[in-house]
């Protein structure tokens, strides 16, 4: 199992042709890849479903902790 405590790294994704970077930590980026994988999609395109979602919301989170919480929610885990 890799070390879950490892401290968040920062990738660039692309949302809506705008480039932005994203800190998480490397057990969540692997969950992503996963999640977007299992529904036939790039990593931008989850990201950019789920920046969406959030931006509708009562009080919306920031990006990374959105991602965190979708994947959470999601029922996702690691293999």
């Amino acid at each position: 199992m890799e070390d879950i405590y490892h401290p968040p790294v920062k990738h660039s994704v692309e949302i809506a042709g705008h480039k932005t970077s994203i800190s998480l930590e490397p057990f969540f980026w692997n969950l992503l890849r996963e999640a977007a994988e299992a529904e036939g999609l790039p990593v931008n395109a989850l990201v950019a479903r789920i920046d969406a979602e959030r931006i509708v919301a009562e009080n919306p989170p920031g990006l990374a902790s959105a991602i965190r919480l979708w994947l959470a929610s999601s029922g996702r885990s690691p293999d």
